[in-house]
């Protein structure tokens, strides 16, 4: 088998082990038997409407005064009700899977032999083939990213099949309607076509899909809401999806323009697409070729609880990247990626923005896709008027304040109440906008930084210099209200308090990021001046009694250790403003806060962002650690898709996503200037290689090599633009070397390595 590939020799019994084939817009999942095979259809934009569609940020800003008055007496529960509107929680609309195309073969099937699934990273192709007393047959499926439509052929022997749509998916409402209907339209072909409406109210009306049902000889015919084929000798099935605004005609016609109807003709200009993408980078860790070609059950087995194994670390690298890519395009990925199989989504299934979706976005730059940060920042152009509205009606500031959840149809700030008061979290902005400041910093896309970023930028400054009015006594600028998600200080007096050290960070980030971008296009200068003094005021980072960062920069406010998020090292991932090398001492006590946090109910997220700072920190015992608390949780589905929690619970794609990140960053890690090599390599990985990969410093690494017994590493390094770096590895005697690159013209760096 390809290495760019999984493969199963067993069907899936169950949705959540379905292959994955995805457009960035539509998502299909396969699984089921044979002569039974079941894909279901995802799109990103089916939501639920629910009554968040009313829902706006509370007016509070006339509060502002006496809460901040609240919090520094400490009476910090009653500052949450009064900073509230007495509202109870309401979520986002949820994430729901769309359809079914099923596909029953007659009754009294011959045994199945040579079974076999594959998912093609390189083409998004989902294969699946078998042989039975009639001969050999195959399925292939995939969603086009050129021309918009989920195809799937059916080759064998001859062909006798039932097709149908349905809604039949776990757990759909009850008062969710489907209707559905086939239809002859020529010589050996059919469509069929499904219609579902929501419950009366605000928000879309419903959605639903057409198949197009194509045969090569053999006879077909429309039968009720079921498609016949019979003895053919091939079948396509062209399918699109919509969500309906208003209610559709029943001959809903979703095919004005259609594709043509030669497979591998769509196959080729969508895998054009895809596979150049997916093609820029590539990891080996040595791993041998037997273990690279073993089945996804096998290659699952070999998780190990304190060793990482090198083939399933590779697979779930190019795993991720695949599963990354093909659910990011009209919107960046949700908590499931881009497919559901049953309706009720943990936490809606929606984007949620404290911590999962930059974790999932860490991969996207670092990996060589840059390009999937535009639907990130399509994400946060469709909502920045929101955005808006939260800091003029929660603070009466200009700027903008981003809740801590979107469903991706708007960005208003409802979701709270008086004891999550997210009302009070400062950071959002900045925190979501960093992606972006990181696509910047790789491409140096000056265009997107002076048209789309530099205004966002300039407005989370904005919302902070609004914001800081209140002193402490030395004259520091105080955050108040503040809240570092999703837990409040140890002595559990209401979760609110003053300086979390996430909104710190944000804050000092969002003021000296404005100001530098201002700087480097030339405008706002009076602005910046402001801003980089505004910043000088803010209050140090502290450390406690224990020698760890402490979760707030405020005396009496202590850190609560036992808890799944980890935000207060914000200035180590990903800002890069404590560092070992800049902030040793700080350094020192932000490692020591991270091996004090315990890990709650081992989620996922908590893991990989545990393993990204401690990578940061150069800490690859702790980063390997934390990886191992994935692969060795029962935390892998068959697909390579993995579980928000151990033991498989909670389909969930922020650990699936973020491992090509923490597994990068383990062996790059890149700030403006500064290229460093193998920071926190594990002892596993005595030699590999790593290709394709984005830096922040500008520059591409087109090649890392290492060999620890040749004690060796080498680069190969370029650059778009002229760029100067100072490649270095903690792991040399002699650490530094500087680097000046050419535009397009590579330049090879040799490290020897202690």
């Amino acid at each position: 088998m390809p290495v760019h590939s999984v493969y199963d020799t067993r069907p899936a019994d169950r949705w959540e082990d379905a292959f994955l084939s995805g457009n960035g817009e539509y998502g299909i999942m396969v699984f089921g038997h044979p002569h039974r095979e079941r894909i279901v259809h995802n799109h990103h934009r089916y939501v639920l409407p629910n009554e968040s569609l009313g829902m706006r940020p509370p007016a509070v800003a006339d509060r502002l005064g006496h809460v901040r008055d609240l919090i520094l007496a400490g009476d910090r529960e009653r500052a949450q009700r009064e900073f509230s509107d007495g509202r109870t929680m309401a979520w986002t609309q949820a994430f729901h899977p769309g359809h079914v195309l099923h596909l029953d073969a007659p009754t009294g099937e011959s045994p199945v032999e040579d079974y076999r699934r594959v998912t093609d990273f390189t083409t998004g192709e989902v294969r699946v083939s078998w042989s039975d007393g009639a001969g050999e047959w195959t399925r292939r499926a995939f969603v086009s990213r050129t021309d918009a439509v989920a195809v799937v052929e059916i080759t064998g022997p001859e062909i006798d099949l039932a097709v149908r749509l349905s809604g039949e998916v776990p757990g759909r409402p009850a008062d969710v309607a489907f209707t559905t209907f086939a239809q002859a339209v020529g010589d050996g072909e059919t469509r069929l076509a499904i219609v579902a409406l929501y419950p009366p109210g605000p928000g879309a009306v419903g959605f639903g899909g057409e198949t197009r049902v194509v045969a090569t000889a053999g006879r077909v015919t429309a039968e009720g809401d079921v498609v016949r084929v019979r003895g053919a000798a091939k079948v396509l099935l062209l399918t699109r999806l919509d969500r309906w605004e208003r209610l559709p005609d029943v001959d809903v016609r979703l095919f004005p323009a259609e594709p043509p109807t030669d497979y591998d003709g769509l196959l080729a200009r969508h895998a054009a697409v895809h596979g150049e993408l997916y093609g820029r980078a590539t990891i080996d860790l040595g791993a041998s070729d037997s273990a690279r070609q073993l089945p996804v059950g096998e290659l699952i087995a070999r998780a190990d609880a304190k060793e990482l194994d090198a083939a399933l670390v590779e697979a779930l690298f190019r795993s991720g990247r695949y599963l990354l890519l093909s659910s990011s395009g009209v919107l960046p990925p949700r908590l499931t990626g881009l497919w559901l199989g049953e309706w009720g989504a943990a936490w809606s299934g929606d984007f949620t923005t404290d911590a999962n979706i930059n974790l999932q976005m860490a991969s996207a730059v670092l990996t060589g896709m840059p390009e999937l940060i535009i639907p990130h920042a399509e994400l946060i152009g469709a909502q920045i008027d929101d955005w808006r509205t939260n800091a003029r009606t929660i603070y009466g500031t200009r700027g903008i304040l981003a809740p801590s959840r979107t469903d991706g149809e708007h960005g208003l700030l409802f979701h709270l109440d008086d004891d999550w008061p997210w009302t009070m979290w400062l950071a959002g902005a900045d925190w979501l906008l960093f992606p972006l400041y990181e696509y910047w910093q790789a491409t140096g896309d000056d265009d997107f930084l002076a048209r789309t970023l530099a205004p966002w930028l300039v407005e989370a400054a904005l919302f902070f210099e609004d914001f800081l009015t209140r002193e402490d006594a030395e004259g520091r600028v105080l955050l108040v209200p503040s809240y570092s998600p999703e837990v409040g200080p140890r002595d559990v007096r209401g979760v609110a308090g003053v300086n979390a050290t996430m909104d710190l960070a944000a804050a000092r980030h969002a003021l000296i990021t404005a100001a530098d971008v201002c700087a480097h296009l030339g405008m706002e200068q009076d602005a910046a001046d402001r801003w980089r003094a505004l910043a000088e005021r803010l209050p140090p980072y502290r450390v406690d009694d224990r020698g760890a960062l402490a979760e707030w920069a405020w005396p009496g406010l202590e850190t609560a250790d036992d808890h799944r998020h980890i935000s207060h090292l914000y200035p180590v991932w990903p800002l890069h403003e404590i560092t070992p090398d800049d902030t040793p001492v700080l350094a020192a006590a932000a490692h020591e806060a991270l091996l004090l946090r315990g890990d709650e109910n081992m989620s996922a997220h908590g893991s990989l962002h545990r393993a990204l700072v401690a990578a940061r920190l150069k800490d690859g015992e702790t980063a390997k650690a934390n990886v191992l608390k994935i692969l060795g949780s029962d935390m892998v589905f068959r697909s390579l898709m993995t579980s928000h929690n151990p033991g498989l619970e909670i389909y969930n794609a922020d650990a699936a996503h973020c491992l090509p990140a923490v597994v990068v960053e383990m062996l790059v890690d890149s700030r403006p200037g500064v290229v460093e090599v193998l920071p926190a390599l594990p002892p596993e990985w005595r030699t590999g290689s790593l290709r394709g990969i984005g830096t922040r410093a500008g520059v591409s690494v087109d090649e890392l090599t290492w060999d620890v017994e040749r004690r060796v590493a080498q680069l190969v390094l370029s650059a778009r633009h002229e760029r100067e770096v100072v490649v270095q590895s903690r792991r040399a005697a002699d650490q530094r070397h500087l680097v000046r690159l050419r535009p397009h013209t590579p330049v090879t760096v040799t490290v020897w390595l202690d």
